[in-house]
Formats: C-alpha cells, sequence, structure tokens
C-alpha cells in the first residue's frame, strides 16, 4: 500500500486560504454579536414599555375612585417611581336634559403617567358620574 503524495502542490490549505477563512469567521461573529445586541436593546425597550403599562394599570385601579365617588377635576399622585396625573372633566356636549330623570352623565377620565426616563402613557376612559344637583 502506498501512501498519498505530500510533495503536491494542492495536498493542503495554502496559508492565503487560511486568513481568508478566519476572516471570513471573524465577520460573521461580528454580524451575530451586532444582531445579538439589537435584540437585548429591543428586549430592554419592551420591558420599559410592560412596566409603564403596568404602572398605568396600577394608577388606574388606584387614582378612579368608584363612579358613584367620582368627582371632576385634576388629581395626582406617584406610585412605583411613576408620576400620574388624572384630570375628569365634562365629555363634551350639553348633556344635561331639562326636567330629565337621569341620575349619571358621561365623563372623560384621562390618566397621564410618566416615567423618570421620559416615557409617557396617555389612557382615556368615559366613566358615569352623578348628575351634580340643579
Amino acid at each position: 500500500m502506498t501512501s498519498p503524495s505530500t510533495e503536491r502542490r494542492d495536498a493542503g490549505f495554502t496559508i492565503l486560504e487560511v486568513l481568508v477563512a478566519l476572516a471570513l469567521v471573524a465577520v460573521v461573529i461580528v454580524a451575530i454579536g451586532s444582531v445579538m445586541a439589537s435584540n437585548v436593546r429591543g428586549v430592554r425597550a419592551f420591558e420599559r414599555h410592560v412596566a409603564l403599562m403596568q404602572a398605568t394599570r396600577t394608577a388606574l385601579a388606584e387614582a378612579i375612585p368608584p363612579r358613584d365617588q367620582l368627582r371632576g377635576g385634576t388629581s395626582s399622585g406617584q406610585t412605583d417611581g411613576y408620576r400620574w396625573t388624572l384630570d375628569v372633566s365634562p365629555l363634551g356636549g350639553d348633556w344635561m336634559v331639562a326636567n330629565a330623570d337621569v341620575a349619571w352623565v358621561p365623563e372623560l377620565v384621562r390618566v397621564r403617567v410618566r416615567w423618570s426616563g421620559g416615557a409617557t402613557s396617555d389612557i382615556r376612559t368615559v366613566r358615569l358620574m352623578k348628575r351634580p344637583r340643579e
């Protein structure tokens, strides 16, 4: 049995081929690292958004009293490092009907939550309030 000849010119890789392969591997690794960093930034932004929405939900639960106790005006507070503002105002138009036996009128309730990093959430809803006595 004869062993393969090691003196042929095409018997292995040249140093140039090895360097090109290493450069290609390095470029692929850098590209993968860039994609991973981008994903990490996206996940962090998503986590901040989820935390802001959770703080908004908490503010909605804590700031808005039951509808029979809801009053017009502005109030504010702080929850878990988030500042919230509650505005209750008339929902446009005149909802008062003369000589009508209507106990409730719609009011616009706006809750704004601001995070110390600058992100804000602005939620608007309509609630029924007791009609003021005439």
